[in-house]
């Protein structure tokens, strides 16, 4: 069967080495697979199917350094996950048995208890027996901590495996957003990291381990691994399993394009996440250490983690071209274009140039302050009716004089400034139905949110004073107690800290103190991400766009404005249906929706007055090495995914979880009503853009002439007159190397 496209160049930029013990681990896999039942009648495969994928092979090259005992074991993971993939397949995908699949599912965690020497369940088949010998055999050298974690990214990589089922037997292809979220889980690469925290005897400090720098090591080289095999396994996959998971197909289907355009996206993505893990790597975990008073000792275990990152990158890429399982006629799996001299054909030295070496370059130089002329507004057809609280003129008033008493005018904002911006006008569509004295305090929280998020880059960000900014960080955590949380008044020195810790005084004292304590995660996440502008900020980098759109949700305030609905009211839901991945997809999407719609209307504002860096339509400008009109374009498509997401989840993955959770009427109902709280939550935010004094192009040079700096830039010239639509044939363009 020929090939759907031809495999892209891909950047390797790390040479894959072959472990010794290849044949050792090939032994002892092929005789435990037997013993745990996976081969001759289990009806999914026999021994020639094991020896032709060569799980060895694989962990050989993905884990180079570690002795023969741990590379049988960790062969043995990846024989368990591959066959229990296959045999999912064989039993539940292709004859679509739900009820039967989640009967499977449910059971599996019952084989990795957290204490080690609790009893399991007798095993019913080969994929509970190999993951009972595998946790007795794993776990001892291994920390709670570790365990734990383990423990989640398996029982993800499982459970996700149902939103595959699902989205079959919809016939429906995910949005990019969703994809790449979805695809972590499933996909695995997650759990695979934490095997390489096994094999190479680098295991993350606790104190560390949920740290953003370390998450997005996970998280870039998972999306990593799991773009690169959507583009090897694209024709198994789509072609013959009939698949609907696979990135190049979501990308051609959201971009309107050929497969082989599609394939060169992906791999555009695939090297845009290496690039982040890179630039983490070298700039925020260094920090981290510093900042957390790691030891030496505990340094190397993070240095010898992402070295292991590196080596599975490179290893899967190799075995991937050899292995019979993948798309990969006529790939060079001789020796490499050096000669040997540096490894084996997973390092092609033309990778570190050409489309990587471009893509890199253009994130690091951006012209600021180019004009561009009023942003580009498509139209915005939110299915959701607004309402407004009645109270909403007198809590703008009470704002204002809230704000003047804590000394927010006078600097970079006044009152009449203030009032144009109507914050009010905002909460009162966020919450419709808060009383007069809890609509004040969500315009003020709005009102001191948006003063900081102005307040930080004109300080700190324009001068790169990033010490500065994470004293002023901080300090503004310090004045939240959550024990005593009037005591921050005391010593609130500045407006920014007065003003804070007045809000946090009037919100969190009469708050339970889970409820305290959620609010203070959702204000410390808001802190750190302002602080991750900064830093991109300060090497002048466009951000990448999986890092951008995740990270957007919480600069924009998304988790604490939808908290502040929630808090003063009774929790009527158990926090274990909010925490389930439907509740965080319908937020995420909602949150997604809004922080684009928000890119849209502040791209004048933020590319041309305050030459920023972070905006999703430049994002994708700088991606895809297009035109403002045509990113706008696709932005607007990215909303209507998202959008579409939602109320996806609303109308056939919510009857799943209450069935899931076994909620009565009362249940139900309650969750209704969160979902509609997310509706209002669009509507208003909508409404605000709409009517708020803050973005049109009288307002964004409200505060006098700006000095503007090289080319007039895209928007010079008749830009309002330009079509905004995304045609295969406008697309096309972008793929050209």
């Amino acid at each position: 069967m020929a090939q759907p496209f031809v495999l892209p160049d891909f950047y390797v930029p790390y040479p894959a080495r072959l472990n010794p013990h290849v044949e050792t681990a090939r032994t002892h896999t092929r005789e435990w697979a037997r013993s745990m039942g996976m081969l001759e009648g289990s009806g999914v495969w026999e021994e020639h199917d094991l020896e032709s994928h060569d799980y060895a092979l694989l962990c050989s090259y993905t884990h180079p350094d570690c002795d023969a005992e741990a590379l049988s074991l960790v062969t043995d993971w990846y024989t368990w996950v591959f066959f229990f993939d296959d045999h999912f397949l064989e039993v539940f995908k292709r004859t679509q048995d739900r009820p039967g699949s989640k009967a499977y599912l449910d059971r599996l965690p019952l084989f990795m208890p957290g204490d080690p020497s609790a009893v399991m369940p007798a095993p019913a088949n080969p994929v509970e027996a190999g993951l009972a010998d595998l946790w007795r055999r794993t776990v001892p050298s291994m920390s709670a901590g570790w365990r734990e974690r383990f423990a989640t990214a398996t029982e993800a990589l499982l459970n996700e495996s149902l939103w595959e089922l699902d989205n079959i037997n919809e016939g429906r292809i995910a949005n990019p957003v969703e994809y790449i979220e979805m695809r972590r889980k499933v996909g695995g690469a997650p759990w695979s990291a934490g095997l390489v925290e096994y094999a190479a005897g680098a295991e993350v400090p606790a104190q560390v381990a949920y740290a953003r720098p370390l998450l997005v090591l996970r998280d870039t080289f998972s999306d990593a691994v799991h773009l690169r095999n959507d583009l090897f396994s694209y024709q198994r996959e789509v072609e013959d399993e009939g698949e609907n998971s696979n990135g190049v197909l979501v990308l051609e289907r959201f971009l309107g394009c050929t497969t082989q355009q599609a394939a060169e996206a992906v791999n555009d993505l695939l090297t845009s996440r290496l690039h982040q893990f890179e630039n983490t790597a070298l700039t925020e975990v260094p920090a981290l250490c510093l900042e957390k008073g790691l030891t030496p000792e505990e340094c190397a275990a993070i240095a010898a983690y992402a070295k292991g990152l590196q080596d599975w990158q490179s290893g899967g890429h190799e075995w991937h071209m050899r292995s019979s399982r993948y798309m990969n006629e006529g790939l060079d799996t001789g020796p490499s274009r050096l000669d040997g001299v540096l490894g084996t054909s997973a390092l092609d030295i033309r990778t570190l140039f050409g489309r990587p070496a471009d893509a890199r370059l253009r994130a690091l130089t951006h012209v600021p302050h180019q004009l561009v002329g009023p942003s580009l507004l498509p139209a915005f057809d939110l299915p959701y009716p607004l309402t407004l609280s009645p109270h909403r003129r007198e809590a703008l008033r009470r704002s204002l004089d809230w704000s003047e008493r804590m000394g927010l005018f006078g600097d970079i904002w006044d009152r009449e400034k203030a009032e144009g911006f109507d914050f009010a006008v905002c909460a009162a569509g966020l919450d419709p139905d808060a009383t007069l004295e809890e609509l004040e305090l969500s315009t003020e929280w709005l009102a001191w949110g948006t003063y900081a998020d102005d307040y930080l880059p004109l300080v700190f960000g324009r001068l790169r004073n990033l010490i500065g900014a994470k004293e002023c960080t901080e300090r503004l955590k310090s004045v939240m107690s959550l024990e005593d949380p009037e005591a921050g008044r005391a010593f609130a020195v500045s407006p920014l800290e007065g003003a804070l810790a007045d809000l946090w005084a009037r919100t969190a004292a009469p708050m339970a103190p889970e409820a305290r304590e959620r609010l203070r995660v959702a204000v410390d996440a808001m802190l750190d991400s302002w602080l991750w502008e900064l830093h991109n900020q300060a090497q002048h980098r466009v951000p990448d766009p999986v890092d951008y759109i995740e990270m957007r949700r919480t600069t924009f305030g998304s988790e604490l404005t939808m908290l502040l609905c929630k808090l003063r009211r009774p929790e009527s839901l158990p926090r274990e249906i909010l925490r389930s991945g439907t509740a965080r997809a319908l937020e995420n999407s909602a949150a997604d929706y809004a922080t684009l719609l928000n890119d849209l209307y502040s791209y004048q504002k933020e590319i041309e007055v305050e030459g920023e860096v972070h905006n999703g339509v430049l994002v994708l400008q700088t991606f895809f090495d297009c035109d403002y009109p045509t990113a706008v374009a696709m932005v607007d498509d990215l909303m209507r995914g998202r959008l579409r997401q939602f109320e996806h989840l609303k109308q056939h993955e919510l009857p799943l979880l209450y069935e899931d959770f076994g909620l009565n009427a009362e249940g139900r109902a309650a969750f209704a009503a969160y979902v509609r709280e997310l509706e209002d939550w669009l509507a208003g935010i909508l409404n605000w853009h709409r009517v708020a004094r803050r973005y049109g192009p009288e307002d964004v040079h409200a505060s006098g002439a700006l000095t503007r700096v090289g080319p007039t830039g895209v928007g010079a010239g008749g830009i309002g007159t330009a079509r905004i639509g995304t045609s295969a044939a406008r697309l096309a363009e972008l793929f050209v190397p």
